[in-house]
């Protein structure tokens, strides 16, 4: 990515001596105006990587906190694992998944999906041990089986905790999209990225920023499914 534009390029005048991109400021709504579609394809690469790193990490997490929720054996390698997994620095995990997926946007999505497990598998881990067994007893008594009673009480009450970490895993993933710009699949992270090595501050400040506003968006609108999901939580404070 090219730093401030100074003249004309492509018979198109972008920017003039008496400008902020030519003053190289660090707030220029003339970036904005001239980088409207490279913003816009990098806010929605940051979107289709955090979303589906979530989403596919959301799947694995679910039934790994259930095979630890119901067999205790099962609970300290399934936490021991995803720890150590969130414990290896990004650009190490990029490293040992770079064979797998070479320089792909797979690679970084691979890298945030085993980032999004800890978070995940403790949460709903601590969600189904919250469910107090004689709401497990009283619904077996009924003639609950195993996967009914999954689905419809053990899931719903431990939403609370799940929504929880989804809502951090979010957050996280948000902010380490960022890093996969040293593969080339960074989202905001690429225009970051290059504007450090150009030192165009425009750059670097509107990527940021959007980074931020990406990561409070989405904190507030999984708070908002939160709150429509568990609406008992709303009473029981209430």
């Amino acid at each position: 990515m090219p730093g401030p534009d100074t003249g004309r390029s492509n018979g198109v005048v972008t920017a003039t001596p008496d400008d902020c991109l030519a003053r190289n400021d660090w707030i220029c709504g003339a970036y904005l105006s001239s980088r409207g579609q490279i913003l816009l394809d990098a806010v929605l690469q940051h979107l289709r990587l955090t979303g589906l790193a979530v989403l596919i990490g959301l799947a694995l997490a679910l039934p790994l906190a259930v095979v630890a929720r119901r067999w205790r054996w099962a609970s300290g390698p399934v936490l021991a694992v995803t720890t150590i997994l969130y414990t290896i620095p990004s650009l190490a995990m990029f490293s040992l998944l770079l064979p797998l997926y070479g320089l792909s946007a797979s690679l970084v999505v691979a890298g945030l999906v085993l980032y999004s497990l800890t978070l995940l598998v403790r949460n709903i881990l601590a969600g189904l041990r919250a469910v107090p067994e004689e709401t497990r007893q009283a619904a077996r008594g009924l003639g609950y089986g195993p996967v009914r009673l999954l689905l419809t009480v053990e899931l719903p009450l431990a939403l609370p905790a799940a929504m929880a970490g989804l809502r951090i895993a979010t957050v996280s993933a948000v902010s380490l999209v960022t890093v996969g710009a040293i593969v080339g699949f960074g989202g905001l992270g690429n225009l970051i990225y290059a504007g450090m090595n150009t030192y165009f501050k425009a750059q670097v400040l509107t990527a940021s920023v959007l980074c931020v506003v990406i990561a409070v968006v989405a904190d507030l609108l999984l708070l908002g499914v939160q709150r429509l999901l568990t609406p008992w939580t709303r009473a029981a404070r209430g």
